[in-house]
């Protein structure tokens, strides 16, 4: 059951809301998912209203008999904890915890657990700071170009890694398929621009394919993408760790260890939230680029100095052919390097307004400034003669070479060590963002839709991870094992997503420049199938059968889940003549609410102190208020109220909204059923649901302590284990919070979905 968040991300009705109200593809808006009813469905509702209005008592006198008065204040308009505050001072109600899910345990180490977390993630965040949270260009720039900007350590060296293997005529080959693959981000970085331009609210592989080719591809598309982001972490941090073993050997065997503990502090950083992330990632990364570009200029001054006449390679023994084949695997290899490039137009709501404009001028500085750093790099080592061994890294080789083992080696060889440990920061802004659009339509469980406390998809930034984690501790931390499993992934994205923007603009054919924007995609579409036909082909045998398989079941799994969900729209879409309506008490009679009889005035201390003795020992001394949390007015909701509406006692609705926006929805709907039943809204803006309502029931208990407060919880019961994680748990947490409350009664009313 969902207590009212007004999105879709953990309501149990499990709608797959595509025509949901969003103002950008991926942006982290907190009511973003509540989803306007249709005129049919506003129809239905109507008619459900007047069955209603024929068997209950007129509005007025529910609210008539109200035992307590439902406006308790609110959340004020602007919120900012203090640093390590984690309390929220609202009218008229005690302190509420303004964290997500944030019911304080009752234990000593429970709490000390919250506390460790503030200190760690800081104070939550109100979902207005969403604007504050933005990132402007130059923040954007490192923080979603790491991933891209630092191939230049690996890709180049995996490609010469193949290249080698046919001695020094394999080598020859390295400045065309250089120039080729430069050529291949030329073409896929101005592609993705047109890509910007024509989804200014955040076009990612999935959002193209999806809309322009149907759903099957965009969910490969999606699955591409995570693999892509899962590899990019544990890549970019195996080369990361085998740069600072280059520097220093004695580190070698702890290079797990060091992995896995940079992941959890990526982990903990982008828990803190984007903005937060950002400025701490944008450093490594400026360094990184002004020591490349160092290295490269001093190189190539010192190549000119010579007339810029190649050094010869030591002799090295052929192993291989210079084949056709060989040459393929190589430029695959290479092309390891365009990895990243989608990141920018996936995160476009995460800039600065105008969004849109300042993603395509930050995709064009990272296109322009990785040509150079990759070509550079490249040439320089062509001119170095150099070639790649197990002990040290080819960019080590180049910095020792042109510097010396000085301060400048030591420089460039700690800036490459940050940005690739770092670089995988970019996965953890996309990897959320694809399962929370995979989400909203359907394809992922719910729980990825939730926004955290410090506006983070933090489901999403755990997950990505966990299977990180798993996969760089399973491979060893080996670049070289990880590299096959890599470009298939991200390839396969890059060809549906640009194919996608090939029928766009064959269906948009009015807008300005389509026919350029065509040859563009079209042109980009086509390189990047090569590559990912290449890769497959070339590279299946060492690893890259892993990638194939793993896109495979996560396709099945995600319409697996798609199917269970419009599973659950058809089971709980409110119907005529499928609504239970509550019990007559005689034929032809209505439902008799009775009021509750008001307490005796204390006459002293010790007469306040036994109202709060629960002693009522008859029925007649048992006053009742009955409250029906409810997220969705749906047959699992409307159940939940016929049963309470039955049970003649006053009773009151609740529904908890992230916003006011989203509130004033939630009442139109409620005034169109027919407003039959008293309703209060509580906007709770740091989207906690448990903690709001456990304080507003509990304050309702001491501004009544004699009553007995029933409360009614709607609850989805699933057929099998594994769809339980497909639909949140609010009613168990709710159950469990309330418990220690006296005189509170929980009763569930379960809702069972059909197999």
């Amino acid at each position: 059951m969902e207590v009212g968040r007004g999105r879709s991300s953990d309501t149990d009705n499990g709608s797959g809301n595509d025509s949901a109200d969003t103002s950008a593809a991926g942006a982290p808006s907190p009511d973003a998912l509540l989803p306007k009813l249709s005129d049919r469905d506003l129809k239905t509702l109507r008619y459900v209203g007047r069955e209603w209005g024929q068997v209950l008592e007129s509005p007025e006198v529910w609210r008539s008999v109200l035992p307590v008065d439902p406006n308790l204040g609110g959340y004020p308009d602007a919120v900012r904890p203090k640093r390590f505050g984690r309390f929220v001072p609202l009218t008229g109600l005690p302190a509420v915890e303004a964290e997500e899910e944030a019911e304080a345990p009752p234990s000593p180490l429970g709490r000390v657990g919250h506390h460790v977390r503030r200190v760690l993630l800081g104070p939550p965040l109100a979902g207005t700071a969403i604007a504050v949270e933005r990132m402007r260009k130059l923040v954007a720039l490192p923080v979603l170009s790491a991933d891209a900007l630092s191939s230049v350590a690996y890709g180049p060296e995996a490609m010469l890694a193949v290249l080698v293997l046919g001695g020094a005529a394999g080598l020859r080959y390295s400045l065309p398929i250089a120039a080729v693959i430069a050529f291949m981000m030329l073409a896929v970085g101005v592609s993705y621009r047109q890509t910007i331009r024509a989804y200014p609210h955040g076009g990612g592989s999935y959002i193209v394919a999806s809309d322009n080719l149907g759903r099957v591809p965009g969910v490969i598309a999606a699955a591409g993408l995570m693999i892509d982001y899962i590899m990019t972490v544990a890549v970019s941090i195996a080369s990361g760790v085998e740069a600072i073993t280059s520097a220093l050997p004695a580190l070698a065997p702890s290079a797990v260890v060091i992995g896995v503990a940079v992941i959890v502090v990526l982990l903990v950083g982008n828990l803190r939230g984007v903005r937060q992330a950002g400025a701490a990632f944008a450093a490594p990364t400026y360094a990184f680029i002004i020591a490349v570009f160092t290295l490269v200029a001093v190189g190539m001054a010192d190549a000119a100095g010579r007339g810029f006449q190649p050094m010869p390679t030591p002799r090295l023994p052929v192993t291989e052919g210079v084949t056709l084949l060989l040459v393929l695997r190589a430029f695959t290899s290479g092309s390891t390097a365009m990895t990243g490039i989608e990141a920018i137009s996936n995160a476009v709501p995460a800039f600065r307004p105008t969004e849109w404009r300042n993603a395509r001028t930050t995709l064009t500085w990272m296109v322009t400034v990785l040509i150079i750093l990759f070509g550079g790099t490249v040439a320089l080592v062509h001119l170095d003669g150099l070639v790649p061994h197990g002990n040290e890294t080819v960019l080590s080789q180049l910095a020792r070479r042109t510097f010396g083992p000085g301060v400048m080696y030591g420089y460039v060889q700690a800036a490459t060590a940050a940005i690739l440990l770092l670089a995988a920061n970019t996965a953890f802004n996309d990897f959320p963002r694809v399962l929370f659009l995979l989400a909203r339509s359907g394809h992922a469980p719910r729980l990825f839709l939730r926004v955290g406390d410090r506006l983070a998809f933090s489901n999403g930034v755990l997950a990505l991870a966990l299977a990180a984690i798993a996969i760089f501790v399973g491979f060893a931390g080996n670049t070289q094992s990880l590299i096959p499993l890599y470009a298939v992934g991200v390839f396969l994205a890059f060809t549906l997503s640009q194919a996608g923007m090939v029928v766009h603009w064959l269906r948009h054919r009015v807008q300005a420049h389509w026919r350029k924007s065509l040859v563009f995609n079209a042109t980009g579409g086509l390189l990047s199938a090569v590559v990912f036909v290449t890769a497959g082909i070339t590279k299946f045998t060492e690893g890259a059968w892993v990638a194939v398989l793993v896109i495979g079941l996560l396709v099945l799994l995600a319409l697996r889940i798609r199917r269970h969900y419009d599973l659950c729209t058809q089971a709980l879409a409110l119907r005529p003549h499928v609504i239970e309506l509550p019990r007559q008490s005689a034929p032809g009679s209505r439902p008799q609410v009775r009021p509750t009889a008001m307490p005796p005035m204390a006459a002293d201390t010790e007469t306040e102190e036994l109202e709060e003795v629960e002693s009522e020992e008859c029925p007649e001394e048992v006053n009742h208020l009955v409250i029906v949390p409810i997220a969705r007015l749906d047959l699992a909701g409307m159940r939940a109220l016929a049963y309470a509406a039955s049970l003649g006692q006053p009773l009151l609705a609740l529904h908890l909204s992230p916003t006011e926006t989203e509130a004033e929805r939630f009442r139109g709907y409620w005034t169109a059923w027919g407003d039959h039943l008293p309703l209060e809204v509580v906007v709770s803006p740091h989207r906690a649901i448990v903690a709001p309502l456990v304080h507003y029931i509990e304050t309702l208990h001491h501004q009544r302590p004699d009553l007995t407060l029933t409360v009614i919880l709607p609850e989805i019961v699933v057929r099998r284990w594994w769809q339980r994680v497909l639909h949140n748990q609010t009613a168990p947490r709710l159950r469990r919070a309330l418990r220690p409350l006296p005189k509170i009664v929980i009763t569930t009313i379960p809702f069972h979905l059909p197999r």
